[in-house]
């Protein structure tokens, strides 16, 4: 039986008509048990595959070790967020305006609740060993994006509401294989690599394309659709104009730091020829 369910916060409260249903309920929490229980079994795969295909591996310091694995699971949901995110935006006819008159930040389905519980999953894995191993996984900047994303997911999956813009930033995700791609080459010793030059070359077009443009186009299709964005419940919409530019602002900024990484990289490469 659907029922009505209110959660009550300084600047309005999550309310959800014929929303939640305790099978709805029961699912979020499997889906979000799911995302911690992958990323234990991936963190322990990655250290049982590191130590027999990379002779280096045994060499590293149980905190390198750590990372190492830490960014096995971190690269595993970020391709499994990307394509999820990509088929629930691209491909589904979930938020296809001609097919559904109900307004676009009110649609959902069962996926996306899905990729939503696991993603949390994932974030709440990682923010616990972040904060567990302090600050060597990460400082305060990775907490307050993974802080921001927790409470952005959780207020869109207990609503349904503007689950389209949360796919959106979840597909920012899609640069992260890059990110841990360019720290393994290094602790590898091929910092010198053409692999490791490729790589931050992609590291850099992908982060413009996906978290910069991206959330470009974010901006704009929200200000078209300003008069649904007004009808997400009050926090909710507070959220929605204050959390995406926060998280934008740290992507400018991440990606100014890329920028200048690899200019130096390409620099050092052009001077060896």
């Amino acid at each position: 039986m659907a029922m009505r369910f209110s959660f009550g916060f300084p600047f309005g409260s999550i309310a959800s008509y014929d929303y939640a249903s305790p099978n709805k309920e029961i699912h979020w929490l499997a889906s979000v048990l799911t995302g911690i229980i992958s990323c234990v079994l991936v963190y322990r795969l990655t250290a049982v595959v590191s130590s027999l295909l990379f002779e280096g591996y045994g060499k590293l310091s149980s905190a390198q070790k750590t990372e190492w694995n830490n960014r096995g699971f971190s690269t595993a949901h970020a391709v499994f967020v990307s394509f999820a995110s990509f088929y629930l935006l691209m491909v589904s006819d979930i938020f296809n305006k001609d097919l559904d008159d109900k307004p676009v930040v009110n649609r959902s389905s069962t996926l996306s609740n899905t990729v939503f519980g696991i993603s949390l999953g994932y974030f709440l894995s990682d923010l616990a060993m972040i904060l567990w191993h302090f600050p060597a996984l990460g400082g305060l900047e990775y907490v307050l994006h993974h802080g921001l994303s927790m409470f952005s997911i959780i207020l869109s999956l207990l609503s349904g509401q503007a689950q389209l813009y949360i796919l959106m930033v979840l597909f920012t995700e899609s640069t992260t294989p890059c990110v841990n791609l360019r720290w393994y080459l290094d602790n590898a010793g091929l910092k010198n690599s053409i692999l490791y030059v490729g790589n931050g070359i992609a590291l850099f077009l992908g982060w413009l394309l996906a978290r910069v443009i991206l959330f470009i186009f974010f901006f704009i299709h929200m200000w078209i659709h300003f008069d649904e964005v007004r009808t997400i419940f009050p926090l909710g919409f507070y959220s929605i104009l204050v959390v995406p530019p926060m998280l934008a602002i740290m992507n400018i900024f991440w990606f100014w730091k890329i920028a200048k990484g690899l200019v130096k990289t390409l620099a050092k490469a052009k001077h060896k020829k």
